[in-house]
C-alpha cells in the first residue's frame, strides 16, 4: 500500500514522502492516527496544495518540542521510594512516576514519552532520563531517586 506521510514519522519518512507501507500498518496505524493519506492521483494533488500549511504546522510542532526540551533541561526531579540499605528499592520506578514527577514541576509529559531502554529503575541514585518529544526532538531530565 502507498501512501504519502502528513508528518515525520520515524524509521519511515519526512513529511511529504510516498513510502510503501504493509496494509495493516498504513490502515490501522498511519491513517487512523493522521500520519499519512493513501497515495491516490486526488489525494496526491491535494496534498501538493497543502504541503506549505503542513510544513508550516510541522515546524511549529518541532520548535513547540524544542522549547519544552529546554524546560525539562532546567529540572531536576526528585522521587521518594522506600529503599533497602544497599539502596536496592522495594518495587521499581518506571515511566508512569517519572511523568507524574516532571509534570507536577510544570512540563506536561505523557508517559509514552519517557524513555527507559533499560528498563525500570530499582537502584537509588541520579539518572539522565530521556523524554522523547517529538521524532526530531529529545529532553533530557535529571531525576534524583532518594529512599524515604
Amino acid at each position: 500500500m502507498e501512501v504519502i506521510l502528513l508528518e515525520n514519522v520515524t524509521n519511515l519518512g519526512v513529511l511529504g514522502d510516498r513510502v510503501e507501507v504493509k496494509r495493516g500498518y498504513g490502515r490501522n496505524y498511519l491513517i487512523p492516527q493522521g500520519k499519512a493519506v493513501p497515495a491516490t492521483a486526488e489525494r496526491i494533488a491535494e496534498f501538493e496544495k497543502r504541503r506549505a500549511e503542513l510544513e508550516k504546522k510541522a515546524r511549529q510542532a518541532v520548535d513547540a518540542a524544542q522549547k519544552r526540551s529546554d524546560a525539562l533541561a532546567q529540572l531536576t526531579v526528585t522521587i521518594s521510594q522506600k529503599a533497602g540499605d544497599e539502596g536496592k528499592l522495594f518495587g521499581s520506578v518506571g515511566t508512569l512516576q517519572i511523568a507524574e514527577a516532571v509534570t507536577s514541576q510544570g512540563v506536561a509529559v505523557e508517559k509514552s514519552e519517557v524513555r527507559l531502554p533499560d528498563g525500570p529503575i530499582r537502584q537509588v541514585g541520579d539518572y539522565a532520563i530521556t523524554i522523547h518529544l517529538h521524532s526530531d526532538v529529545d529532553g533530557i531530565v535529571k531525576v534524583s531517586i532518594v529512599p524515604e
